[in-house]
């Protein structure tokens, strides 16, 4: 199953370079400051772990970066992704989420992440990497452009 436990997907790394894992229950609440960073209206670290714990049943896992002290200060960038497939893309790699911390920004490890989604979207038989972004999110858009994403559909909705 995913999202249980830690797997590492990386070779051997130094002292000084950050590992990827994916998140799991003992990892999970480490990384709840870092995903407030992009999804504020996560009021609280137990809502946040339920609704992991909801999507994680459906497939979604969290990929993270974390720094060489093990993760003591929590992650350094990560990513919220599923394999899902419709008429529109065939099967591909939805990513929900990706932030860095703003701390950590400029250091590529947005760019890290999504090369390791990549790489897994192909293991997995995907067609496409695909995610959305808001509007008026000009940096992300920026970012995306130069990692060779291209804006391709608007999506609209309605609350009900």
């Amino acid at each position: 199953m995913y999202g249980v436990g830690a797997r590492r997907v990386t070779g051997l790394m130094s002292a000084e370079q950050p590992s990827f894992a994916t998140v799991g229950e003992a990892e999970i609440a480490a990384c709840y400051d870092l995903m407030r960073q992009l999804r504020p209206h996560l009021a609280a670290l137990d809502e946040f772990i339920a609704r992991w714990r909801r999507q994680s049943a459906e497939g979604y896992r969290i990929l993270a970066l974390w720094g060489a002290d093990g993760g003591k200060s929590g992650p350094r960038a990560l990513a919220g992704y599923r394999i899902t497939e419709n008429l529109v893309h065939g099967k591909f790699l939805y990513v929900d989420d990706l932030v860095a911390d703003q701390t950590e920004r400029g250091r590529g490890y947005g760019a890290q992440l999504l090369d390791r989604l990549k790489t897994e979207g192909r293991a997995q038989g995907c067609a496409k990497l695909v995610l959305d972004t808001s509007l008026d999110n000009y940096l992300a858009h920026r970012f995306y452009f130069r990692q060779g994403l291209l804006a391709q559909a608007l999506r609209f909705n309605i609350p009900l």
